[in-house]
C-alpha cells in the first residue's frame, strides 16, 4: 500500500522534500511515516524532531496529532508546521 506525505513551511524546508510516497506490508501508523523521513542534507536530525513535534497533520482532509492513528493506503497526509501566527 502506498501513502502520500506532503510537506509544507518549515517541515518543507527540514526535509527537502514536497512531497513522498510511502510503500508498507502493513498499515503504518502515523508515527511510523514521520519517524521514517530523513532530513535534508545539513538538517539536524533533532531539528526535524522538533519540527515534526509542533506540526498537525491533514489524513485525508481531517486533522490529527495522534501519531498512533492508523493510515490507510491511498491516504494523503499533509504534514503542517505551525505558519506565523499561529
Amino acid at each position: 500500500m502506498t501513502v502520500t506525505l506532503r510537506f509544507f513551511a518549515a517541515a518543507k524546508g527540514a526535509t527537502g522534500l514536497d512531497e513522498i510516497e510511502c510503500v508498507s506490508a502493513e498499515v503504518p501508523t502515523l508515527g511510523e511515516l514521520v519517524d521514517a523521513i530523513l532530513p535534508a542534507a545539513g538538517t539536524d536530525p533533532d531539528e526535524l524532531e522538533r519540527i515534526f513535534t509542533r506540526c498537525s497533520f491533514l489524513v485525508d482532509g481531517a486533522t490529527t496529532r495522534d501519531r498512533a492513528q492508523r493510515v490507510p493506503g491511498g491516504a494523503v497526509v499533509d504534514v503542517m508546521p505551525p505558519f506565523a501566527g499561529g
